[in-house]
C-alpha cells in the first residue's frame, strides 16, 4: 500500500483525474454521433506523431497533439468529399498513420523501449509537463464545452436542423474532432494508443443504460470515467497490474453489470 503515497502514483492520480473528466465527455458526443471509432483513428495518428518527435527531438506528447489536429481537419475534409460513406476518412486516416508510424519507428533505434510506453500507456512514468499539458487540455475541453453545450446538443442530436437554424455546422464538426485529437494525444501516455478509444466509448456505452435525458447522460459519464480511472489505478498499483488494461477491465466489467442489472429487472418486471 505505500505506492498509494509515492509521488510518482500522486501523478498519476492527478493525470487520471483530468482524463476521467473529458474523455468520457467528449466521448458522450462522438457515440451519439455515430464516430466511435474516431478515436482508433486518431489515436494511432498520434503514435506516428510521437515517433517523428522522438527523431527529431520534440517533445513526443506535443508531436503527437499536431499530428492528430491535422489528422482531426484531414477526416472532416474527407468527411465532406464521401458523404455518403463518412466512415470512409476514419479508415483512410487511420491506414495513412498506421502506415507513417511504422515507418518513422524503423527509421530510429535509440528510443524502440519507449515504442510500448505510448501503445499501452505508461501513467507512473507521468511527469510535471505532462500534468501541465494535459491540464491546460482538460481546462480547454471543459471550458469549449460549457460555453457551447446548446450548440453542441442541437448538432448532435439533429445536425440538418442545426444547420438550418444558421448553426456554422462544419466549424462545430471540426471543432470536435480538435477536442478529440487533443484529448486522445494526452491519453495515450495513460492508457496507450490500443486502448484510449475505450475512455471514449465505454462510458459513454454505460450512461445510455442508465441515463434518461441527455443531463443525466453527461453526469453519468464522467462519474463512471472517474470512477473506473481512479480506482483501475488504486488496483493496479496495489497488485501491481498493467494500469492501462485494468482501467479499460474495469470499464467493461461495469458496462457489463449494467447489462445484468437492466435484464435482471425486465425480468422481475
Amino acid at each position: 500500500m505505500e505506492i498509494l503515497t509515492s509521488e510518482f502514483f500522486q501523478k498519476a492520480l492527478l493525470g487520471g483525474l483530468f482524463i476521467g473528466i473529458t474523455a468520457p465527455l467528449v466521448g458522450l458526443f462522438l457515440v451519439l454521433r455515430r464516430l466511435s471509432m474516431i478515436g482508433d483513428t486518431l489515436s494511432h495518428v498520434a503514435i506516428a506523431g510521437v515517433a517523428l518527435g522522438f527523431l527529431t527531438g520534440v517533445y513526443p506528447l506535443v508531436a503527437g497533439i499536431v499530428f492528430s489536429i491535422a489528422a482531426s481537419f484531414a477526416i472532416e475534409k474527407l468527411r465532406k468529399a464521401y458523404k455518403t460513406y463518412a466512415e470512409l476518412s476514419l479508415a483512410i486516416i487511420m491506414s495513412g498513420g498506421i502506415a507513417l508510424a511504422s515507418i518513422l519507428f524503423t527509421l530510429g533505434k535509440s528510443y524502440s523501449m519507449n515504442v510500448n510506453s505510448y501503445l499501452f500507456g505508461s501513467i507512473y512514468t507521468l511527469n510535471s509537463a505532462d500534468l501541465w499539458i494535459i491540464g491546460g487540455v482538460t481546462g480547454a475541453v471543459l471550458i469549449v464545452i460549457g460555453t457551447q453545450v446548446k450548440e453542441l446538443f442541437l448538432l448532435t442530436f439533429d445536425e440538418e436542423a442545426a444547420a438550418v437554424s444558421g448553426l456554422p455546422v462544419r466549424f462545430y464538426n471540426v471543432m470536435i474532432s480538435v477536442l478529440t485529437a487533443l484529448i486522445i494525444s494526452v491519453s495515450i501516455k495513460i492508457v496507450g494508443a490500443l486502448l484510449v478509444s475505450a475512455l471514449l466509448t465505454i462510458p459513454a456505452a454505460c450512461s445510455l443504460i442508465i441515463a434518461r435525458s441527455f443531463k443525466q447522460s453527461v453526469i453519468a459519464v464522467v462519474v463512471i470515467g472517474e470512477f473506473a480511472l481512479l480506482f483501475g489505478l488504486i488496483i493496479a498499483g496495489v497488485w501491481n497490474l498493467a494500469p492501462g488494461g485494468t482501467i479499460v477491465l474495469l470499464l467493461i466489467f461495469i458496462l457489463l453489470l449494467l447489462l445484468a442489472s437492466r435484464r435482471g429487472l425486465r425480468l422481475f418486471n
